[in-house]
């Protein structure tokens, strides 16, 4: 198979064009033109991801490897120590981010992992109304994710409206409206913010909340006769 065609399959899974304008999804590494022979499904690329495929492999991630402009390529240092490995190893890259989330991920993990009925959606945050107490909520995210432990702004004892966006949403605080907003990457300036709003955070990770891109797009894909196989990429972070 060809680059473009797996790529207009993937547009009409989640059209490129409903990225958001600082956003480098779409093809990153190789050419329209070019024929792959494997698929690998990814949250991120890593050398370890790079190292284990054969070569003429296409690799369908969600973060983009590349956002902006390089300026050189210095092989010792990250991007450009990844991109010599796929230049020698014919290896190619689509990134599905942004538009993916809008379409896809948010839901998923709302609905599919955490178990919430979606009420309302708009762009990146997801929304319900309920019942919970706040015991009650955090052990279900940290079961859902696998956390073992949570940071929490403005905890409420109940909690009858619930907001969510996966990765790093704490920049959209302003545009949820609910007594509980779920996020990753929640910074410390965020969090005074939403602490003086009476504002509900947990931050549920970055990676803990998106790494069910290769599940759903996996899903995807074998529904148009599309098969992919999953490297996954490692969590930076470790627990100690």
């Amino acid at each position: 198979m060809k680059t473009k065609e797996i790529y207009e399959k993937l547009n009409t899974i989640s059209p490129f064009d409903l990225q958001e304008k600082w956003d480098n999804s779409g093809l990153l590494v190789g050419d329209m033109e070019r024929e792959f022979e494997h698929i690998a499904l990814g949250l991120d690329l890593d050398k370890e991801s790079l190292e284990q495929v054969k070569e003429n492999t296409l690799f369908i991630v969600h973060h983009p490897l590349i956002f902006s402009g390089l300026k050189q390529l210095d092989f010792s240092v990250y991007p450009a120590n990844l991109l010599e490995i796929m230049v020698k190893k014919n290896l190619s890259l689509i990134a599905m981010h942004t538009n993916f989330d809008k379409t896809h991920l948010n839901s998923y993990v709302f609905e599919k992992v955490l178990g919430f009925k979606k009420e309302f959606q708009e762009d990146f945050i997801c929304k319900t109304t309920g019942e919970w107490s706040k015991d009650k909520l955090l052990k279900l995210l940290k079961e859902k994710l696998g956390l073992d432990v949570l940071k929490v702004v403005s905890p409420k004892h109940q909690i009858n409206s619930i907001a969510l966006t996966t990765g790093a949403g704490a920049s959209l605080m302003d545009e949820v409206n609910a007594d509980c907003f779920l996020t990753g990457d929640i910074k410390y300036h965020d969090a005074m913010k939403a602490m003086s709003q009476n504002l509900m955070m947990v931050d549920i990770g970055h990676y803990e909340s998106e790494q069910f891109f290769v599940d759903v797009l996996k899903s995807e894909l074998e529904n148009l006769g599309v098969l992919g196989i999953i490297t996954q990429s490692q969590n930076p972070f470790e627990i100690i």
